[in-house]
């Protein structure tokens, strides 16, 4: 099961020393979320009137197009939408110094992706099953694919009023992989060209991605692997931050409100072990290139 490996930096702002990076960089390619129990994303002046579900208005995110600037998922007038891009722009900047600090050898391969926050209560929220988080899954982005490319994210929980955010963290990819790939179909000749002429997504979605959209569903889809499956319960308190590549881990949100998260993308060669990434796992278990 995946494990919660805590680092015990306090600032971004100095390297880590060199055991510690071999220690996150292993223990994050093996398929574990790395905290920071100690390590907060700190607010400016006026950002703590954005502590609000309104911030969001009827969208459960709001987010940050890196390219753009542009914000997006918020009814929020002009002033607390430049304090919002303001702000998630401060928190990639933070994330990627964590990543410099932490996982050096990361960052000239990193792309950054969008920035989010999430002032909406997880629990209770109304969704559809294959939108819904707090079923056990792992990422992939239907109208965005990666093309093989790992899904890096960094977490911070900034809720003012003490509530942990509580996710459930399930079994190692190889073993959820060999589980689901025997039942998942082959992609159809001809739709990934369609897809993309359409506009419905922005590249080619290769065959890695197609498989990794069927995991994804058919995860969230078995109920009774929901309720089975090998997994556990962890809470992140206010103040922490965690690292985690999320196509990897199987994870889910179940409780919680009032976080940021940052997207990056790392193509498969820039990590210390690529036989670990979810590409080249299901590669081996195909028989074939993916992407």
């Amino acid at each position: 099961m995946t494990d919660v490996i805590t680092i015990p930096a306090g600032d971004v702002d100095r390297p880590s020393p060199a055991p510690e990076q071999q220690r996150a960089i292993h223990a994050l390619e093996s398929g574990n979320v790395l905290l920071f129990p100690h390590l907060c994303f700190p607010f400016q002046d006026g950002e703590e009137r954005l502590l609000s579900p309104a911030a969001a208005g009827q969208a459960k995110n709001v987010s940050l197009d890196p390219v753009r600037g542009t914000v997006r998922g918020s009814d929020a007038g002009a002033a607390e939408l430049d304090l919002l891009q303001r702000m998630m722009t401060r928190f990639a900047a933070f994330s990627r110094a964590l990543l410099r600090k932490v996982l050096p050898s990361y960052d000239a391969h990193l792309q950054q992706a969008r920035t989010s926050y999430r002032p909406i209560e997880i629990a209770g929220r109304s969704t559809s099953w294959r939108k819904d988080d707090t079923r056990l899954h792992v990422d992939s982005f239907p109208s965005s694919p990666t093309q093989g490319q790992r899904i890096l994210r960094v977490f911070a929980n900034v809720n003012p009023r003490g509530g942990a955010r509580t996710w459930r963290l399930g079994e190692p990819f190889e073993a959820l992989a060999r589980r689901f790939v025997p039942e998942l179909p082959a992609p159809t000749w001809g739709a990934s060209a369609a897809l993309q002429l359409l506009g419905l997504t922005k590249r080619r979605r290769s065959a890695y991605d197609h498989y990794m959209l069927c995991l994804h569903d058919r995860m969230k889809a078995d109920l009774t692997y929901q309720s089975q499956a090998q997994q556990g319960i962890y809470e992140f308190a206010p103040g922490s931050t965690w690292i985690v590549f999320t196509d990897q881990v199987s994870h889910a949100a179940t409780r919680g409100q009032y976080a940021l998260e940052q997207t990056f993308l790392l193509p498969v060669q820039g990590m210390l072990d690529p036989s670990r990434s979810p590409l080249r796992i299901l590669e081996r278990l195909l028989g074939r290139p993916l992407a």
